[in-house]
């Protein structure tokens, strides 16, 4: 089953570049059944509840974002995991890009 985020409410902002997913030799990370190399891209995503600073992996081209830009997430998926009595919830999604312009009010 997939867990499926809609951020179409949620104002998300890059709160750190993206880099390159590395594996535990420091080298950059590429999704098992493409080879494209792998991206984190660390967001703050608020809604009227408050904020959540979160890291979303994309997989292909190194999205063209930086720090402070609004920004749009396509397909966003929660990834629960456990692993040696830790556990937690990867994000993953197909693309983060920029943000259309934010229309004036009148």
């Amino acid at each position: 089953m997939k867990l499926y985020v809609d951020t179409s409410a949620k104002q998300v902002m890059v709160s750190k570049d993206p880099v390159e997913k590395t594996d535990q030799n420091g080298r950059q990370r590429t999704e098992r059944d493409t080879g494209r190399p792998m991206w984190s891209t660390q967001v703050f995503v608020q809604d009227d509840d408050g904020g959540e600073v979160i890291t979303i992996t994309t997989a292909g081209e190194k999205p063209s974002v930086k720090v402070g830009q609004l920004v749009t997430v396509s397909r966003l998926e929660a990834l629960p995991w456990a692993t040696n009595g830790r556990n937690g919830v990867a994000f993953r999604a197909v693309e983060i890009k920029t943000a259309g312009p934010v229309a004036k009010s009148a």
